[in-house]
């Protein structure tokens, strides 16, 4: 092992900018000296001393089709050449377009005719929601969403998302949320299946509704104080988390007794990471409301956005000037959208995903059995996880994780003879779990590289 790195004289000179001009309000120094890198390709980045890091986390789910993917880059390129800005009020083909196929796809799969609602980013899309939301279910702002659960980090975002870190200085404006427990099975109670996990957590849930003094029902009008229910499918921040199949299921028919809606928040999971264009997809449940964001445009250019049932966001009841966001549907993203669909729809990447997945998966199952501080590993489709243990292999050791993503961004890994860094993201309710999300067009030789270079982490780990 290398000692730590020392900035180049160039990194260096942006490095003492950055202290002086650049707010840390949306900055994370994961390692110091912090990286400068200077291009990207594929499943890899380059630092500003050409040292290639084997990405594992691409830019959190944003880059689910690989950096600087050819063909997404050269359908922003021809945009540019035609149409490359207009106001978001106005019309163009590829607002419209795009739309249909978002709509068109969810009332095959789900039966439900609705309407897409686009914006430039996840938050401000959850924001969108929570105004159809209020006003579908005549203002109410509370909500449940999940221990566990991220949505964003804009006022009402943050508001139902679990961290407090997130708004402690800022306090709430308007939206509130009450968590509920996700089932988490790895540290959820022992001697039960997974499967019966689920359904204790749902009973747990349902007990609010059982008379008016659990706070939340009114059984004599038979209205509940809560307008809906954000979940993430699979937890992204929250440490990847699956939770079993039966969970959104017996979920939902408790949220359809009560008149409570579905929100799927699927920013980080949506457009194929899980397999499927939306990871609620594996579980048979109808949502009331989808959002999306992040991978739509590979990461290309800000955009998210909001499929809703017609009966929540038609005309009449969401009128023209209910939501507004000047780069709203932007012709540059929707391009690069609509170049997304087209691709993903002349392969199957539902069963490639999940090919890919279970290779990873089987690879992260035999270091789990070789190195006992791996406590837990999971996932679906190319969405793993990777929980990072004391001993015990239960233990949350976050200490270690930290070194071991620390160790990978030294860049002094070797394998075959070619030196590499490894980026990892660290998430989880302990921040003990390696949440991977690798490109969705990674080869299988590079699923085996990444498989070595944890390898060798785990073993400067145990070691140390």
């Amino acid at each position: 092992m290398s000692d730590i790195r020392i900035a180049s004289a160039e990194d260096q000179i942006l490095l003492d900018k950055e202290a002086k001009y650049c707010s840390y309000g949306d900055t994370v120094h994961y390692i110091e000296p912090p990286r400068i890198f200077s291009r990207c390709e594929g499943s890899y980045v380059w630092d500003t001393e050409d040292q290639a890091y084997l990405d594992l986390q691409m830019w959190y789910s944003a880059v689910n089709f690989g950096y600087a993917n050819p063909r997404l880059n050269n359908a922003l390129k021809q945009q540019i050449d035609t149409l490359p800005q207009i106001a978001s009020q106005y019309l163009h083909k590829g607002k419209i377009e795009l739309s249909e196929m978002i709509a068109v796809d969810a009332k095959k799969k789900f039966g439900l005719d609705g309407r897409v609602h686009f914006n430039v980013g996840g938050s401000q899309s959850i924001e969108d929601s929570l105004k159809v939301v209020r006003n579908a279910t005549n203002g109410k702002s509370l909500m449940f969403a999940f221990e566990g659960g991220y949505h964003g980090r804009t006022l009402g975002a943050s508001s139902i998302t679990s961290s407090y870190r997130y708004r402690r200085r800022y306090g709430h404006f308007g939206e509130r949320a009450q968590f509920i427990p996700f089932p988490y099975h790895f540290r959820g109670p022992k001697g039960m299946t997974k499967e019966e996990y689920g359904s204790h957590c749902v009973q747990q849930f349902a007990r609010l509704f059982e008379t008016e003094y659990n706070g939340v029902w009114d059984p004599k009008v038979g209205q509940s104080e809560y307008a809906a229910f954000y979940v993430e499918p699979i937890q992204g921040t929250g440490g990847y988390v699956i939770p079993p199949m039966n969970f959104y299921r017996e979920l939902k028919q408790v949220l359809d007794q009560h008149g409570i809606l579905m929100v799927s928040d699927e920013i980080q999971m949506g457009f194929y990471r899980t397999g499927k264009l939306w990871s609620i997809e594996h579980f048979d449940v109808q949502p009331d409301v989808i959002v999306f964001g992040k991978a739509l445009t590979n990461g290309l250019n800000p955009l998210g956005g909001i499929w809703a049932r017609e009966e929540l966001i038609n005309p009449k009841i969401f009128p023209p000037g209910s939501t507004h966001s000047t780069f709203a549907s932007n012709p540059l993203g929707t391009a690069v959208g609509l170049e997304m669909f087209k691709m993903t729809n002349e392969v199957d990447y539902g069963a490639m995903v999940m090919a890919k997945g279970k290779f990873f998966l089987e690879g992260l199952q035999d270091l789990q059995k070789r190195f006992p501080i791996i406590g837990d590993v999971d996932g679906l489709g190319l969405a793993l996880r990777c929980e990072i243990c004391g001993p015990d292999g239960f233990t949350p050791d976050k200490a270690t994780l930290d070194y071991m993503v620390e160790e990978g961004m030294k860049g002094d890994m070797v394998v075959d003879g070619q030196k590499l860094g490894l980026i990892l993201d660290v998430g989880g309710y302990y921040k003990n779990v390696i949440t991977l999300a690798p490109s969705l067009e990674i080869s299988y030789p590079e699923i085996e590289l990444g498989l070595k270079l944890l390898e060798q982490l785990l073993v400067r780990a145990t070691n140390r």
